[in-house]
This record gives structure tokens, C-alpha cells and sequence, in this order.
């Protein structure tokens, strides 16, 4: 047997993932382990750290390694069939907080949900909104299906997400209805992009799409294209997109005639997000 500090030396991971697995799989928390480092690990509590650490080496996310991931204040399951939702993205719930009212029925659509991250987090900050959720992967419907039962209340009075099939707008079908608000975050990194080797555990279908391209465009190009179809007037489309997309991005959500476009920055002061708005029907003249 192995003390707690002994393993976190010599496991051979980034401080703050021996950490995390020490917290998770060995129930030992930060604070413990600075105060007796000397702590004995079982021989089965080692083995199952000594198998998580092998995982992490080999580049797998800690959030695949441990089954989940924080988002939004919530705990949502992932798997590789799902991206990991990332800090960044909770720019859109937020931006969902922003335009919706509380005490207001909406309709929310979230464009390739993956793990149900941004659905469920708009879901329970307004519980009055009735969350559409779709997706190209059955895998990744079925991962926020599950999210959605365990972190949603079921009385909840926009429901549960209504979760749909295909791609894109496709999946909504000719009777869908029109949407308050319509957010995504589509895939977007280029075919050819050198930082796809450090995403490879990742599902490339959540990552360069189902038309993969240079500039990563694509599916953006087409989800604002179609999207005027799918608003009710006066309400937002909000997009996620890279790093260096956001000029490309207002110049798109501008030629499909949406108005108030603009973009939100991170907390890096990267633009991560743009939107734009479907104008509301001008009054005819007397």
C-alpha cells in the first residue's frame, strides 16, 4: 500500500487532474490531502486510481474518465458520444437568461444539443420554457435525454425537452412550431485544423460536422441561412463559434436579414458568441 501523497507525486498527471480523480475515486478532498498527505490508500483504491491516471495519460478528458462534467451549476453525464460542454458555452444560457422572462411561456430550440448541456441549463433557470433539443447522433439524444430526467423536474411546466432526430431544422418536421429564441453550438473547427489531434477522443461529427471545410463554416452558413424560417418575429438566434469566426459570422446573420447583430465576449475577451434578431413586422403606414 501507497499513501494519498506518494500516489499524487508519482502518478504523472497535471496537479489539478491527480486531484481531481484523488477527490472523485478516493473520496479524499484537496483539503484532507494537504493535511495528511500521509493517508493510506487500499490496494483496490489504488488500482482504480492507477486505471484512471493510465487514461488520462493517453489524452482521454478527465470528464470521459470520471462520467461527467459541471455546466451551468449542474452535473451533466458524458461519454465520447457527447462533446464535453466547455465554460465558454454557458455564454449562451446566459444569453437565454437575458431574453427570456421568467414568468413568461417561451419556445427555446437548442441546434445539436450533445449532452442536453444547454437545453437542460436553460430548462432549469426557466422552468416556464418549453426546451425543443435536437441532434445528428441518436447516442447523444439518448445522453441528454438522461440528463434532461435526472436534472430536470418532471412538473416542471414547460415539460421535459422534446428531443428530435436529423439534421438541423430537418428534424423538426413541417408542423414544428416558430421559437422565441433558437441557440447552438454547431461544429465549426476547420477539416484541416492542427488542434483536432488534441480533440481526438472527441466525436468529430459534434466537431467539424457532417460537411466538414476549411474554414469550419459550414454548418454555420447553414443553420443562419435556414434559421429566419424557424423564428417567431422579434426573436434571437444565437450562435457559438471559434475564436476567429465572429466577423464571418455577423456578416452571415446580416445577409439572412436578422438585425441587432452583435457578439459577446468570453471571459478572455474572446468573441465567442454572435446573434442576431428577426425583426418584428413594421406597422403599415395610416
Amino acid at each position: 500500500m501507497i499513501t494519498a501523497g506518494h500516489w499524487l507525486s508519482e502518478c504523472g498527471l497535471d496537479r489539478i487532474d491527480a486531484l481531481a480523480l484523488m477527490r472523485e475515486l478516493a473520496d479524499i478532498p484537496h483539503a484532507r490531502l494537504l493535511a495528511h498527505p500521509e493517508f493510506t490508500l487500499d490496494a483496490v483504491t489504488t488500482a482504480r486510481l492507477d486505471a484512471a491516471a493510465a487514461r488520462l495519460r493517453t489524452g482521454i478528458p478527465l470528464a470521459y474518465v470520471l462520467g461527467w462534467r459541471e455546466f451551468h451549476g449542474l452535473r451533466f453525464a458524458v461519454s465520447p458520444a457527447v462533446l464535453v460542454p466547455r465554460p465558454d458555452t454557458e455564454l449562451l444560457v446566459e444569453f437565454a437568461r437575458r431574453h427570456l422572462a421568467s414568468t413568461h411561456p417561451a419556445r427555446v430550440l437548442d441546434l445539436g444539443t450533445g449532452s442536453g448541456a444547454v437545453a437542460v441549463s436553460i430548462a432549469d433557470a426557466r422552468p416556464r420554457a418549453e426546451v425543443w433539443a435536437l441532434d445528428a447522433s441518436l447516442d447523444a439524444l439518448a445522453q441528454a435525454g438522461d440528463n434532461a430526467r435526472t436534472l430536470l423536474d418532471p412538473s416542471r411546466p414547460g415539460g421535459v425537452l422534446k428531443l428530435r432526430h436529423g439534421d438541423w431544422f430537418a428534424a423538426l418536421g413541417a408542423d414544428a412550431p416558430r421559437f422565441d429564441l433558437i441557440v447552438g453550438n454547431p461544429p465549426y473547427i476547420g477539416a484541416h485544423d492542427p488542434h483536432l489531434d488534441a480533440l481526438r477522443y472527441e466525436p468529430a461529427l459534434a466537431l467539424v460536422g457532417a460537411r466538414p471545410c476549411d474554414d469550419g463554416l459550414a454548418d454555420l452558413r447553414h443553420i443562419i441561412t435556414a434559421a429566419p424560417r424557424h423564428l417567431l418575429p422579434g426573436a434571437w438566434l444565437a450562435l457559438e463559434h471559434g475564436y476567429d469566426q465572429a466577423t464571418a459570422v455577423r456578416d452571415l446573420l446580416n445577409v439572412a436579414g436578422l438585425d441587432a447583430v452583435h457578439s459577446v465576449r468570453d471571459l478572455a475577451g474572446i468573441e465567442r458568441i454572435s446573434a442576431g434578431r428577426l425583426s418584428p413586422p413594421t406597422s403599415a403606414a395610416r
